[in-house]
């Protein structure tokens, strides 16, 4: 891991639109720049939260959270969010900044560059929003994911398009579509769905985990 999540967050912000990124940043960190640029309007966090249909009483990860953006709009939601980082700063200050109403369901984590750190099926879904770029060893990072989610959990991807972009990172860092798909599928996921139009600067992938079948005996 070249460069933390928060040292991203910081080189980014200084450079978020129209201009391109250092080539170290690729999935080097954490990138949370993206609050001053309109976001309320092209995330559409509605659209990317509806896909995991009803979460009331769900336990839900929040993966690379950040500013808590959508940390706090699941929080409304759900039972419970984990707020998962990597950076001992980030998760500080997000913890200074939960709203006083949703405190008692949102829960901050610190983790490692390659494992969320989930207890064996702890929780009910993940939402991973402008991070998947950022990660190590993705496959391996997924099948991690895999182990701490519950049978039939589902997973929501969302990151940016391999295209020219108004809003994003540097199109060489971005991660194709086919190949989210593909690293959900070695890591033991079962692709539902992929949608490259509803939002302007990003796809959106759900996937759930499924049982993977059991290696024969030798």
């Amino acid at each position: 891991m070249k460069l933390s999540w928060l040292l991203c967050l910081f080189l980014i912000a200084t450079s978020c639109v129209g201009k391109k990124e250092h080539p170290d940043y690729k999935r080097s960190g954490f990138n949370e720049s993206y609050n001053n640029t309109g976001r309320e309007v092209w995330q559409k966090p509605e659209i990317v939260l509806n896909l995991f249909d009803n979460l009331n009483d769900k336990t839900v990860a929040d993966i690379g959270a950040g500013s808590g953006f959508f940390t706090f709009r699941l929080a409304e939601k759900t039972k419970k969010v984990i707020a998962v980082e990597i950076d001992q700063e980030i998760v500080d200050t997000l913890k200074k900044i939960i709203p006083l109403a949703l405190r008692n369901k949102v829960e901050v984590r610190l983790a490692t560059p390659n494992d969320p750190l989930l207890e064996e099926e702890e929780v009910d879904a993940v939402l991973i929003v402008n991070t998947y770029i950022y990660l190590d060893n993705r496959v391996e990072y997924l099948k991690n994911l895999w182990k701490g989610m519950k049978v039939g959990g589902k997973l929501v991807i969302s990151d940016f398009k391999k295209k020219q972009t108004e809003v994003g990172p540097d199109i060489a860092i971005r991660v194709p579509l086919h190949e989210v798909e593909a690293e959900l599928e070695e890591a033991g996921f079962q692709l539902i769905n992929s949608d490259d139009t509803s939002l302007d600067y990003q796809y959106i992938v759900l996937a759930v985990k499924r049982v993977l079948p059991e290696t024969p005996m030798q």
